[in-house]
């Protein structure tokens, strides 16, 4: 017999369906409440609503536990590539060698964006930020690509327009970095695979004298695969409400985009290093700042340590650690602020305050050491998280169409006037 939950409101009792999960989460199905009781339930940040089934992604906070369709992070970010885990989480399986070389030569043949869209790139004023282009440039891929606009496409015709957003997403980033940095574009290299050609549009040209580090090419990938999907996140859960209106892909990207931009949420590891950048001009006494963490008193806050999910320690974090020492060894770069971050990192793991409070590095502070170890700007790091984000939210996108989800309409519960009738302006 299937488990229920009992509810009483106005003197009357209601059952209501237990849902199990396959990872044994349980929730109660509300579905019907408002039909059955006239009540609606309140939850101020959906923070106990689960607003759908998924099948993608799981994570257990307290555990510490991170999976995508059931394969474990740590597995995936040490033996997987980048196109390989957006395979999986898109399409539900890791991919044979054939349809993964197939995949690969797919996305390959639509790297290139329209010229028209330099033009977009020459009417964005020289400060824009980088999220507020990439949110436009993503969303006008729809003018380019009218057909996907059909709400109802074949299957062939949606796989189509995924590829070509997978496909031109590097391009698109890559060429927001060059602009702004008053560089020509590069144009990409259909013979590299998906990191490197990303790569070689940002930083240069590839050749057999000038090959990045393995090292440099390991940590990108670990930290796009770590990046690629977090369960109902904010962002993860725009993508899916935007498509419930039946919104194409690349508007319902658009809008994660914008979702992911706010500092709550994708500018995390951006705000590490302003941080960082912020003790160093201040003298560069971490002593001092660590002090001030630990005082109740004092308003300051270590940014990139502990999580409001993770409840232990934030698996990505120990996988990032690695790269990120391999990095900056590999590199020898000497920056007084990763010298501030090493201490840093050092005190929160050792000192008892930070340990009791699991107050542990996060995935942030390790991403944004490596982007600047990296050479890229601060504005530049959200960028990025959406580049690893992108077959997350494709993912989500598509799972909703399948399950054919309604759109998405939250309820309310009104606190303003009551009823009044209108005063005509002069006798007011």
């Amino acid at each position: 017999m299937s488990e229920k939950a009992s509810i009483s409101i106005n003197g009357k009792s209601h059952e209501l369906p237990v849902i199990t999960g396959t990872e044994n989460e349980q929730a109660i199905d509300i579905s019907k409440l408002r039909d059955v009781t006239g009540a609606v339930t309140l939850d101020p940040g959906f923070k106990n609503t689960g607003a759908t089934q998924s099948a993608i992604t799981f994570l257990d906070g307290e555990k510490g536990v991170l999976h995508y369709r059931g394969y474990p992070i740590e597995q995936l970010a040490e033996q997987s590539t980048f196109l390989e885990v957006a395979y999986l989480l898109i399409y539900g399986d890791l991919p044979a060698p054939d349809t993964l070389t197939d995949f690969r030569a797919k996305i390959s043949r639509h790297t290139l964006i329209h010229e028209d869209m330099k033009k977009f790139f020459d009417g964005f004023p020289s400060k824009s930020h980088p999220m507020g282009q990439l949110s436009c440039l993503v969303g006008a891929l729809s003018a380019f690509y009218p057909e996907s606009l059909d709400p109802n496409p074949s299957e062939e015709e949606e796989n189509l327009t995924i590829m070509k957003l997978l496909a031109k997403m590097p391009t698109i980033v890559s060429w927001i970095y060059k602009k702004s940095l008053g560089h020509p574009v590069i144009y990409p290299r259909n013979e590299l695979n998906y990191v490197h050609n990303f790569m070689n549009m940002t930083f240069g040209q590839i050749t057999e004298d000038t090959k990045i580090d393995p090292a440099v090419v390991r940590a990108m990938h670990k930290l796009l695969i770590l990046h690629a999907d977090h369960e109902q996140n904010c962002s993860a859960s725009t993508v899916r409400i935007v498509g419930s209106s039946n919104a194409n892909l690349y508007a319902s990207i658009s809008a994660g985009i914008s979702a992911l931009w706010g500092p709550l949420h994708g500018g995390a590891n951006q705000a590490v290093i302003e941080m960082l950048e912020n003790i160093r001009k201040d003298g560069g006494n971490s002593a001092k700042w660590i002090a001030k963490a630990k005082d109740k008193k004092d308003p300051f806050r270590l940014m990139g340590f502990g999580h409001r999910v993770y409840k232990n320690f934030d698996p990505r974090a120990k996988i990032i650690k690695q790269a990120c020492d391999d990095v900056l060894e590999k590199l020898g770069i000497d920056d007084p602020v990763l010298d501030i971050a090493k201490e840093l990192e050092e005190a929160a793991l050792k000192d008892q305050y930070f340990v009791d409070r699991k107050l542990y590095p996060n995935v942030d502070f390790y991403s944004g050491i490596i982007y600047r170890a990296l050479g890229f700007p601060t504005d530049m790091f959200t960028v990025l998280f959406a580049l690893g984000r992108l077959p997350g939210w494709i993912a989500q996108w598509k799972e909703m169409k399948a399950n054919k989800e309604p759109i998405g309409r939250p309820r309310q519960i009104y606190t303003g006037s009551t009823r009044r009738d209108y005063i005509p302006l002069d006798k007011r």
